[in-house]
């Protein structure tokens, strides 16, 4: 009888102490509604703006950095070293700029995992009818194939998860192979492109959300990265004939406030003003960009007083690389006078003078825009344009022996800025055109290993430059350097194979 009491006693405990928290929100109960699942989305896209943590890991640091557009620039050669250790190929698996950028992309993969398990569950109502609830699935099955091919063209072959990891046992997880991610990031943005709508169908609240054209326009990227030129030529040439988008007549006109999510728009960054953010926040703290203070010239005088810290500076290379008369270089590079160069000794770097205009945040008379917080701004990250839709199916278009079409799309190109029409599409041609058009805009690095050529292209960059801007770079290794090494802090913690060379 006293043993019966007993047990009886310790049940009636263990029942009480697993009775949920006042406060606690079960996954269940907070998926009551539409607003809801809406706030789910929302939350999945923040992580593809976020630029520091431990320190700053914009893509830029990569894309441009990495390539003969640009040099690191900042006040001397230690100032961010881990960014000096990717521009000279001496990047280490200990570097934090990948470390944090590699998982920035996880945390967005996360709340899209989060988002496609539970809003199915969310039970219909006067804001959420089935349309919506699809369209929001589109967009976080368009975002998760975001962050995942982020991550492959960076370090190859990741962990792929698309599931919630809700255990110990499941959160350490083996490398897929590159090809297995991008078969993952094809699927999800075939799945994308079927419930996404196009953006005339958006409010103008709504722009700069994912739409069917972007989602088209990853299609033709991701086959390009695969060499399936014929799907990639479709799949560009949907974006084209739906008459969704055009090029602005005034080139810079991308590059404005006023121009954001505009006629040329397919996919932006969205970023916004945020006056009250604290000093040395991390992750997911501010909705204001950095690359703008990160890129500006130091020099007060250049920028009237809005001065920066001089990241990301143009190459002589990439400067040569203009045709005489493309109204582009000035539009992407400014050559400050002697006069307007205030400290030289930080403001040359390795002989460039150069500084990047494209995300300086200047206004239509030239003039900088000065900010509302130090360090941040509201200047939106152009991740596709129109124009790099054209010259996207103009290769695959050109890879696959349709040079006649290759050319109109990139004469189109060509003609808005006032050049004459090239004569024949010619793969030198056709990357002579991506160079210029989207120079600075983080394309460069990923285009040359894209083509194979990253290492002839960066050994000859090193040779021709080496009293200036190649004097600290290391030999190219090639079979190594195309990739980026897997954090060593995620090799350590989940016994993750390292990529060929970084041991």
């Amino acid at each position: 009888m006293a043993v019966v009491a007993v047990a009886t006693l310790l049940s009636g405990c263990n029942d009480w102490l697993r009775e949920d928290a006042p406060g606690n929100t079960k996954l269940e109960d907070f998926f009551t509604s539409g607003q809801t699942a809406l706030q789910a989305v929302n939350a999945a896209y923040y992580p593809m703006g976020w630029e520091y943590n431990n320190t700053y890991y914009s893509e830029w640091f990569v894309g441009d950095i990495a390539s003969d557009d640009a040099v690191k620039g900042g006040q001397n050669l230690t100032d961010m070293a881990d960014a000096y250790d990717i521009e000279n190929f001496k990047t280490v698996p200990s570097n934090t700029l990948l470390l944090d950028y590699y998982r920035a992309q996880y945390q967005g993969i996360s709340r899209c995992n989060f988002a496609i398990t539970y809003i199915p569950t969310v039970e219909l109502d006067e804001s959420l009818d089935e349309a919506t609830r699809n369209r929001y699935l589109g967009e976080v099955k368009f975002l998760r194939a975001f962050y995942y091919f982020r991550l492959v063209r960076m370090y190859g072959g990741v962990p792929l998860v698309d599931f919630i990891i809700d255990s110990s046992e499941k959160w350490k997880q083996p490398r897929a192979t590159a090809d297995e991610v991008y078969d993952f990031i094809l699927r999800e943005l075939e799945e994308a492109e079927s419930l996404l709508v196009e953006k005339s169908e958006m409010t103008p609240e709504e722009l700069g959300r994912a739409t069917k054209g972007a989602a088209q326009a990853m299609l033709l990227k991701v086959n390009l990265y695969r060499g399936n030129y014929a799907a990639a030529k479709e799949w560009g040439q949907k974006v084209i004939a739906s008459g969704e988008y055009t090029l602005n007549a005034n080139y810079m006109d991308n590059f404005y406030l006023s121009g954001e999510n505009g006629p040329e728009s397919v996919f932006e960054i969205q970023y916004a003003e945020d006056p009250t953010s604290d000093y040395g926040e991390g992750n997911g703290f501010t909705r204001g960009t950095f690359t703008v203070i990160l890129t500006r010239s130091r020099s007060t005088v250049l920028c009237g007083g809005n001065a920066g810290w001089g990241f990301n500076k143009p190459s002589q290379d990439l400067y040569d690389e203009y045709e005489e008369g493309d109204p582009r270089r000035d539009y992407t590079i400014i050559n400050p006078t002697d006069a307007q160069i205030e400290t030289p000794a930080q403001e040359i770097y390795l002989g460039s003078r150069y500084m990047s205009r494209k995300y300086a945040l200047q206004d239509t008379d030239g003039s900088y825009i000065a900010l509302s917080h130090a360090t941040r701004a509201p200047i939106n990250r152009k991740e596709i344009r129109y124009s790099d839709v054209l010259l996207m199916t103009a290769e695959a278009a050109l890879e696959s022996g349709d040079a006649a079409t290759a050319k109109t799309y990139i004469n189109e190109v060509r003609t808005r800025v006032g050049l004459q029409p090239i004569a024949e599409a010619t793969r030198e041609a056709l990357r002579h055109e991506r160079r210029v058009e989207l120079a600075m805009e983080g394309h460069r690095w990923f285009d040359l290993c894209r083509w194979g050529i990253a290492g002839e292209t960066m050994n000859a960059y090193k040779a021709k430059y080496s009293s200036a801007e190649g004097a600290e770079m290391a030999d190219f290794v090639v079979g190594k350097h195309e990739l980026m090494p897997i954090p060593s802090e995620e090799v350590r913690l989940g016994g993750l194979e390292q990529n060929n060379g970084y041991n």
